[in-house]
């Protein structure tokens, strides 16, 4: 009888809820172990895609940004990184000055004449000061064969007038006066160019900003290179 009572009078056991606490924490932690193996699974799954992303674009040739020169072009085309050195080199005033630019990427190489410094507003009459400029292009590109597309851009504003009833128009009148001028001027044979007139489907900018469309009204010279002229009309293999 004095155990039972004695036991009775220990009253509840206050230490019970260790047992509770230790079970939560145990879960707590599988919980945690379970989120930190999802989340290095999702790195690793993002890390597999964004990796799979790049080797397709480099294998494709798409992608490159203008300005940055592509690794397909320089090396197997040599001649075509050649040109763009010196014209880097012999267009530094007016690349400066935003005038020009020089580029490689998928299509070849790509010399942008910026229409404010070239043309004027609605008008495809080349500006007779720009001539000496567009020597030095001429001179770099008649050391190669590659052939040529004259791309003639604008930007997204219609534009009617007393000679050009649309963007197409004038796209195209430009690219064939820079045409003229390579041919008649500089002596660049006629068979290599080509002319194609994208009035405002092909933007390098955005048309909301006064700068964005100073930017899509160009002409590029495009120097094709040979995979890309493997897809022109007349193309070899």
């Amino acid at each position: 009888m004095t155990g039972g009572t004695r036991d009775r009078s220990r009253g509840p056991n206050h230490e019970r809820w260790l047992v509770s606490y230790a079970d939560f924490i145990t879960l707590l932690f599988a919980l945690f172990v379970v989120l930190f193996a999802a989340s290095n699974a999702d790195k690793e799954k993002v890390r597999k895609f964004a990796q799979a992303v790049e080797n397709a674009i480099e294998h494709s040739g798409v992608g490159r940004s203008a300005g940055v020169p592509h690794q397909t072009s320089t090396s197997e085309e040599p001649v075509l990184s050649t040109a763009y050195a010196a014209l880097e080199k012999s267009l530094q005033d007016e690349v400066q000055n935003h005038q020009v630019r020089v580029a490689l990427d998928a299509r070849g190489l790509v010399i942008t004449l910026n229409q404010t410094a070239f043309f004027s507003s609605g008008s495809a009459e080349f500006d007779p000061s720009m001539y000496p400029t567009l020597g030095k292009i001429a001179v770099a590109i008649a050391e190669i064969d590659n052939p040529i597309r004259l791309e003639g851009h604008t930007d997204s504003r219609p534009i009617h007038n007393d000679r050009f009833r649309n963007n197409w128009e004038l796209s195209s009148a430009r690219g064939i006066s820079v045409l003229e001028l390579l041919t008649a001027r500089f002596g660049i044979p006629s068979g290599r160019m080509a002319v194609a007139g994208y009035a405002d489907t092909a933007p390098v900018s955005s048309n909301e900003t006064d700068e964005g469309r100073a930017r899509n009204r160009r002409v590029d010279i495009v120097v094709l290179s040979r995979r890309a002229t493997q897809e022109e009309p007349g193309g070899k293999p």
